[in-house]
C-alpha cells in the first residue's frame, strides 16, 4: 500500500466522491497555472488529477510533461464521457481517462499503479547509505561548491553520480543541480537557474534531512529561498538578486 503522506494534486476542486476516496492521503487543490509546476515540485506530487470537463483541461495535462522536474508525475483525467476524450487526453500526456465513479472506486489501485512514490525497500537502503561517511570525491565537490566554484563542483558530483548505482546517488545529483542553478545565477540566467532548482527539488524531497553528514534540510530550504527570490525578478534581468542567498552546503558532525 502506498504511503499515507503522498500528495495528490487536483487542478480543480474535486467531486466529493474523489475527496472521500483519497481521504487517507494529502489531497491538495491548485488552480493557478502560473505557479502550477513549482507547486507540483515543492509538494513532491505523487499523482495529478485533472477535471476533463473544464475547457482548459489540456493545458493542465501538457504542462507537467514539458518540464523535466515533473514529467515523471502521472496524470489521470476524470470525465463524464471518457470514451470520447480518451485519445486526445493520451496524446496530451494523460495516462488514463476515467469516470468519477471509476476513479473513486479504484483510488488505491490506481495510486499503486501510477503514483510516484519511493518503495519502502529503497527508502531503507537510502537510510542505510545515508549513515555512511561522505565519499572523498563528494567532499571535494562540497569544497568547490562552498568556494563558489559551481562549475567545478558539477564535474566532481557528476563523476560520482555516474559511478554510483544505489539510491544515495540522488544526494550527489541534488547538490550538483543546486550548484548548477547557482552557476546560472552568476551568469545572469534567471530562467535556467529556476529550471535547475525545480529539477533539484525532486531529489532533495526524497532524501533524509541528513545524509552522509550533509545537512539536506538546510540545502533544501536554501534552494527554495533562492527560487522564491528569482520568481520575483524578470528572467532577463536578475541583477537585483541578493547573492548572499547562495549559501554553502552545511555538514553535520555525527559524533
Amino acid at each position: 500500500m502506498p504511503q499515507s503522506d503522498l500528495t495528490i494534486v487536483c487542478t480543480a476542486p474535486p467531486p466529493d466522491a474523489i475527496r472521500a476516496a483519497f481521504a487517507a492521503y494529502d489531497l491538495r487543490v491548485h488552480t493557478h497555472r502560473e505557479t502550477y509546476i513549482a507547486a507540483l515540485v515543492r509538494w513532491h506530487a505523487a499523482l495529478i488529477l485533472v477535471d476533463g470537463g473544464r475547457d482548459d483541461w489540456r493545458e493542465w495535462v501538457t504542462a507537467p510533461r514539458s518540464n523535466p522536474a515533473t514529467r515523471r508525475i502521472a496524470v489521470l483525467v476524470y470525465s463524464q464521457t471518457p470514451d470520447t476524450m480518451n485519445e486526445s487526453a493520451r496524446l496530451a500526456g494523460a495516462e488514463r481517462v476515467l469516470t468519477v465513479a471509476d476513479l473513486a472506486g479504484n483510488a488505491e489501485s490506481l495510486l499503486r499503479e501510477y503514483g510516484r512514490f519511493v518503495p519502502p525497500e529503497v527508502v531503507a537502503q537510502m537510510q542505510a547509505e545515508c549513515a555512511d561517511d561522505l565519499p572523498e570525491l563528494a567532499q571535494q565537490g562540497v569544497a568547490q561548491f562552498n568556494a563558489g566554484e559551481y562549475y567545478a563542483q558539477h564535474d566532481l558530483f557528476e563523476a560520482l553520480w555516474v559511478q554510483t548505482e544505489t539510491p544515495v546517488r540522488d544526494l550527489y545529483r541534488a547538490i550538483l543541480q543546486v550548484g548548477v542553478a547557482y552557476y546560472q545565477i552568476q551568469r545572469g540566467n534567471g530562467r535556467g537557474a529556476k529550471k535547475m532548482l525545480l529539477r533539484s527539488q525532486q531529489w532533495l524531497a526524497i532524501l533524509p534531512d541528513v545524509c552522509q553528514g550533509v545537512d539536506v534540510g538546510s540545502l533544501k530550504a536554501d534552494a527554495a529561498r533562492v527560487y522564491d527570490a528569482l520568481a520575483g525578478l524578470p528572467d532577463d534581468d536578475i541583477s537585483g538578486f541578493d547573492l548572499s542567498l547562495l549559501r554553502p552546503v552545511l555538514m553535520i558532525d555525527g559524533d
